[in-house]
């Protein structure tokens, strides 16, 4: 089966429809299903005086494989031709968040832009873990920018990419592999140990997504792609994960914006270092520039996505 074209229908769907909330509320949404089987088998297996690692990478092992299994079995069942495609993109429609992640960033340009920084600052903190209160104008359009970036690769281009690759089994196992990290592939005494194993599987796949997701944004940036390609090359590798400072950098360059940089995160600062430290902070507009940027990111991916399809069929 094509799966780069499946992958291009589960786009589509999530284009037009996002995740309707009646849908929502009726039966959730996958990620919270993954997430309520992972809260389980957290609160029994992460317990004190116990092989903490181990019982973590035996989480991460099941999980995966529970997903990716799920995806390859149902897979197996869908017809051949284009009634198996459009059947299988809408089961991997709720794993591509393409609309809701331009939803939520909208959500914070609207008030930034027309200066009620009260509206922006709450609704950046549905999005950023950051303390909202403390951020001025800058601060709140810097870390909705940073999350753009970030999550327009684990959210979009990473799901995708995997999906292209192994189908149902790859997009689901990636989300689940995503959701692992992003619930217990924290760095503290409870999860050191216990998610350190769901941190670096989740590093490890994201390794090319986030690369290519940064070229996504340099090359829908035209004119801004060399400065873009530049600051990517330079400043990426200085970030404190090994993946997001890719879009996120590639987005700085292209918008003309410093990035990153030190940040608080409750009784705490974190002395992160800046992204494209020479040019100023963003300001209200650029956050709309930023989305528009995303929009054509996004669909510069989608006919990439169109090219291997097509050279798949002729094929």
């Amino acid at each position: 089966m094509n799966f780069a074209a499946m992958m291009l229908v589960a786009m589509a769907f999530d284009l037009a429809f996002g995740w309707p909330k009646a849908l929502f509320e009726r039966i959730g949404h996958p990620v919270t299903w993954l997430g309520a089987l992972i809260g389980v088998l957290e609160a029994r297996l992460n317990r004190e005086g116990t092989n903490r690692r181990v019982r973590g990478v035996l989480t991460a092992l099941l999980v995966t494989g529970i997903a990716a299994g799920i995806g390859a079995a149902v897979q197996a069942l869908l017809p051949e031709g284009w009634l198996g495609l459009v059947l299988g993109g809408a089961l991997a429609w709720p794993l591509v968040a393409l609309r809701s992640m331009h939803d939520h960033v909208a959500r914070v340009a609207k008030p930034l832009l027309s200066g009620d920084l009260t509206g922006a600052r709450q609704a950046v903190a549905m999005i950023v873990g950051r303390d909202p209160a403390r951020l001025d104008e800058a601060g709140v359009a810097r870390a909705a920018l940073e999350s753009l970036a970030e999550n327009s690769s684990d959210g979009i281009v990473a799901p995708l990419f995997w999906g292209a690759f192994f189908g149902l089994s790859g997009i689901a196992g990636y989300k689940a592999i995503n959701t692992l990290d992003s619930m217990i592939g924290h760095r503290n005494a409870r999860y050191e140990a216990f998610g350190w194993a769901s941190a670096r599987i989740d590093d490890g796949v994201n390794l090319l997504p986030a690369r290519l997701t940064g070229a996504l944004f340099a090359l829908a940036s035209g004119v801004r792609a060399k400065d873009a390609f530049g600051v990517m090359r330079r400043d990426a590798s200085a970030h404190r994960s090994p993946n997001a400072g890719w879009p996120e950098s590639a987005l700085a360059g292209a918008l003309g914006i410093r990035l990153s940089g030190p940040r608080i995160y409750g009784d705490r600062i974190a002395q992160e270092p800046w992204l494209n430290g020479a040019a100023p902070d963003p300001e209200p507009l650029d956050l709309a520039r930023g989305l528009a940027l995303y929009a054509r990111a996004m669909g510069l991916g989608a006919v990439l996505l169109g090219l291997v399809a097509w050279a798949i069929w002729r094929g």
